[in-house]
C-alpha cells in the first residue's frame, strides 16, 4: 500500500463542511484509508492549514480562531502521520528548485515534493495537481480521479 501526501487544500475541504468540495475530500480520503493507503503530511502543510483556518473569511479563510484551529489540528495528528522535517529536504529542495528554474510560490510547492522524496511517499492527493512538476517515482492524485477510478 502507499502513503498519500495530504496537500493543504485536501485538509482545508476535509475541515470544511460548506465547501463545494468537502463531500469529494472526504470520500476521496476514506476511499484511500479503506484500500488500506496511509495518509499523512509535514509541518509545512499544518503551517499553510493555520495560516488559511485563522485568515478572516473576507480574504478566503476561514475565519476560525487559534483554539479552534488547534483542535482540528490535533484530529489530524490523531488520524495521519506528521512526517518530520530532516537533513535530507533541503537539499533535494535546492536541486529541485534549481534544476527545474522554480520561481515564486511555485517554490513551497516544489518543497512537498522533496519531502516526498526525502520519506518515500509515492502519492500526493491535491485539488491542484498543476501546481506541482512531473517526478519519477511521484504520482499526482485528484480526488476525483479516486472516485473515477473506483
Amino acid at each position: 500500500m502507499a502513503n498519500y501526501l495530504f496537500d493543504t487544500n485536501i485538509l482545508l475541504r476535509l475541515s470544511d463542511p460548506i465547501s463545494a468540495n468537502y463531500a469529494l475530500a472526504r470520500d476521496s480520503t476514506y476511499l484511500l484509508i479503506d484500500q488500506g493507503h496511509k495518509g499523512c503530511f509535514t509541518s509545512q502543510i499544518i503551517i499553510e492549514f493555520w495560516v488559511v483556518a485563522t485568515r478572516p473569511t473576507e480574504v478566503n479563510g476561514l475565519g476560525w480562531t487559534p483554539e479552534r484551529t488547534k483542535n482540528q489540528i490535533n484530529q489530524f495528528l490523531t488520524r495521519f502521520t506528521l512526517k518530520e522535517e530532516t537533513s535530507e529536504i533541503f537539499p533535494i529542495w535546492f536541486q529541485l528548485v534549481t534544476d527545474y528554474n522554480i520561481k515564486g510560490k511555485r517554490t513551497h510547492d516544489i518543497r512537498l515534493l522533496a519531502v516526498m522524496k526525502a520519506h518515500n511517499i509515492t502519492h500526493l492527493l491535491t485539488f491542484n495537481p498543476d501546481d506541482f512538476i512531473p517526478l519519477p517515482n511521484i504520482t499526482i492524485v485528484h480526488p476525483q480521479d479516486l472516485i473515477n477510478s473506483e
